[in-house]
């Protein structure tokens, strides 16, 4: 199947599926999207399986010939972050910092392990021939929240912009601990002598902030010099598509660049605020990149739901569907728990005692495409059957936390504030 053709079926989707839910459904829009790419995708499995229909069967086996991995990971992910980043409020930022760096780093760490130790187990009792760092692999793939399901659904559902800020920012950082330690981990399968993961670690952020820090400063300059805004937004893309490329080049992580381009460039139109208002008074450069991130976001979700028309079905699959479910929420759990003990009660945002912030920490921890990217690159090296297991796991990850999660954040949220509310009432009455 070409490319165009391909872009011509996804744009169909976002668009048949925007009407009918603007008209019929009114679900938010980016989980409808994945939601009625998959039940069509999976009529289309149907009919590809029970008809002998030509032109469905072509298209069945297209989409399995299509990049994934590539297309995200290669393409259009340093933008989408650079979109992202590009939004965060620096003030909330700067203030709830000591959360976001332990859920990102920690958080992210913790629970990749603690996921594996637990799918371990579960392989160990039903035999599926799976090691423990296979496992601890699994774990690191599944783990890190999706900055692009973060920032495309959770700011649409009524959270407040603290803790919007602390979810996105946490899922803007955390792919590069993930990637990180996915790299990581994979070395020790494969044996490929990657020992010391906080020398990784170092080099990946340090040189990844390093990159995108000179390079956007020197392509900011430049910003200074032309009064057309066409010329920023052409300069925007080239800093964030250069900055992924030499880190991916030099094995710095070209995630948590682009997010710092993001903000770099966030925090220096900022300080040339009036300028900018003058030159680009119908704000030509903000409406691009949200148009880009909307766009981008809408591909994505489509593209994931079309994916399921290449995925095997594991002969473990009655075992690690419930599986799945139940260990990322223990281990996201476990993991925020940590961190939240470690942020301390006067700095957990939104004034959350440790049990509520855990509660909306592990429920808003929507997983996407990124997982997806690095699950399709183990294809490489794993055995075929457990490739089978990690693609499996990986999709039912990703739908239960976008469409069940997703759907029921922003209720848990509410419930959670007013038990807030309660409860600091109940305070000063005994006060």
């Amino acid at each position: 199947m070409s490319v165009l053709l391909f872009l011509i079926v996804i744009l169909i989707f976002i668009v048949l599926i925007g009407i009918l839910n603007e008209k019929f459904f009114h679900i938010q829009a980016d989980i409808a999207l994945i939601m009625f790419s998959l039940v069509i995708s999976l009529m289309l499995l149907i009919c590809h399986k029970c008809f002998d229909i030509s032109t469905v069967s072509r298209f069945v086996e297209g989409v399995g010939e299509f990049g994934f991995e590539e297309y995200l990971m290669d393409g259009v992910l340093c933008f989408m972050l650079f979109a992202g980043a590009s939004k965060v409020n620096m003030r909330k930022f700067r203030q709830n910092v000591r959360a976001i760096s332990l859920l990102a780093l920690l958080t992210t760490m913790l629970s990749s392990v603690f996921y594996g130790l637990l799918f371990f187990l579960v392989s160990y009792i039903f035999r599926m021939n799976m090691d423990i760092l296979t496992c601890i692999l699994l774990g690191c793939v599944v783990s890190p929240t999706d900055p692009i399901a973060a920032t495309g659904i959770l700011n649409k559902i009524g959270l407040s912009k603290n803790v919007c800020s602390v979810i996105e920012n946490e899922s803007l950082f955390n792919d590069g601990t993930g990637v990180t330690l996915f790299i990581f981990v994979r070395s020790l399968v494969i044996h490929s002598g990657e020992s010391n993961f906080l020398v990784l670690m170092f080099k990946e952020i340090v040189g990844a902030v390093a990159v995108a820090l000179i390079v956007s400063f020197l392509l900011f300059q430049i910003i200074k010099l032309t009064r057309d805004p066409i010329k920023y937004i052409l300069i925007s893309l080239l800093d964030v598509s250069l900055v992924y490329i030499i880190c991916e080049h030099l094995g710095f992580s070209g995630v948590i660049a682009s997010v710092v381009c993001g903000m770099y460039f966030s925090a220096a139109f900022s300080k040339i605020e009036r300028r900018v208002k003058v030159i680009d008074p119908k704000e030509l450069y903000k409406d691009f990149w949200e148009i880009v991130e909307s766009l981008l976001n809408s591909v994505l979700f489509v593209m994931i739901g079309l994916m399921v028309l290449d995925l095997e079905i594991s002969k473990y699959i009655l075992v690690i569907a419930p599986a799945a479910i139940i260990i990322n929420v223990l281990a996201r759990s476990f993991g925020v728990s940590v961190s939240s003990l470690l942020t301390g009660k006067k700095h957990i945002p939104g004034n959350y005692n440790v049990p509520e912030y855990v509660a909306l920490m592990t429920w808003s921890a929507l997983k996407g495409g990124l997982s997806l990217a690095l699950a399709i690159g183990t294809q490489e090296f794993l055995a075929p059957e457990i490739y089978v297991v990690f693609m499996d796991v990986t999709y039912i990850t990703i739908f239960f936390t976008v469409l069940v999660q997703g759907l029921t954040v922003g209720k848990l949220y509410f419930a959670l504030e007013k038990h807030k509310s309660d409860r600091m009432m109940s305070k000063r009455k005994n006060a």
